[in-house]
């Protein structure tokens, strides 16, 4: 590959924050070696890109140089002094970590990405305790993050607090309305919760927000988020016919959709369309007869 080719390829990771560290490695590695680096303010950018891509590839002698080479332009730079903590969240003791955060936050308390990353550490230590306390205190000041909020909604979700992690991601909805991946991911939840008529009316407002852009929904076969959407939808539906006891009530007070059953047979055939084309025969078969029996 070209060097122009490569700078492209590694820009265009760069405008899609897609990590893709393997090949972010191979080639951007190559680059630094033949002293063909961007130029301009792109130099940094890739620089950044390449430690973040050496650190996860445990290649830390490059991460090194790009670190060196960035402290060396931007001196007391947060953003660098950030990536150089989790440079050394690969190689450090923990409390070494947290303490180097801590000398960050107590220089500057409004460094959000360094309270983040003391956050992330502290759940990798299993101090959950300690983590969401931190995690609310940094949502009070930070409110308008909606990363913060879902992980905040990951950490209840984990404890099984599923009512507290329904309250975190109706915060995420209210910042980024018209991101169908938090409508699924809230449906889930309610799901989880036993909040069946929530979770289904959640899953039916994602599929609308995934497909409305589409010109011929019922002829796309689901992938994705919308195939998730659409078991989710299938799931909801299977359990409210079924009847069980208390599987129609609703803590949020949902209805029930009155079509129920049309519901049902649309998300059957959707599900099913996912699995089209002759490489995919047998499981299709498997999620028929599942479905044949699950009724």
């Amino acid at each position: 590959m070209s060097v122009s080719s490569a700078l492209q390829r590694l820009a265009n990771y760069r405008v899609n924050h897609s990590r893709a560290s393997q090949d972010v490695f191979k080639h951007g590695q190559a680059l630094l070696k033949a002293g063909a680096t961007p130029q301009s303010d792109e130099s940094w950018e890739f620089l950044e890109q390449l430690a973040l891509a050496a650190i996860d590839l445990d290649k830390l002698d490059v991460a090194d140089v790009c670190l060196q080479k960035l402290g060396e332009r931007f001196p007391a730079s947060p953003r660098v002094e950030v990536l150089t903590g989790i440079r050394m969240e690969a190689s450090e003791p923990i409390t070494t970590v947290l303490e180097y955060y801590n000398d960050l936050l107590i220089t500057d308390p409004t460094n959000a990405a360094a309270w983040k990353r003391r956050i992330s550490v502290l759940r990798r230590a299993r101090s959950l305790d300690k983590a969401t306390e931190e995690l609310i205190q940094y949502l009070d000041t930070f409110y308008t993050d909606p990363e913060g909020w879902l992980e905040l909604a990951d950490i209840y979700v984990s404890n099984r607090q599923y009512t507290s992690a329904l309250q975190a991601l109706s915060h995420a909805l209210v910042l980024n309305p018209q991101n169908p991946f938090t409508f699924v991911q809230f449906a889930e939840t309610a799901y989880s919760s036993g909040d069946l008529p929530l979770a289904l009316k959640m899953f039916l407002v994602a599929i609308e927000m995934i497909e409305r852009d589409l010109e011929a929904p019922e002829s796309t076969p689901p992938t994705g988020l919308a195939f998730r959407a659409w078991w989710g939808i299938k799931l909801c539906a299977r359990h409210l016919l079924a009847g069980a006891s208390g599987v129609s009530s609703s803590p949020s007070n949902t209805p029930v959709p009155k079509h129920l059953k049309s519901l049902d047979a649309l998300a059957t055939e959707r599900v099913l369309g996912a699995y089209k084309g002759k490489e995919l025969e047998e499981r299709r078969h498997l999620v028929e007869h599942w479905l044949s029996t699950s009724k």
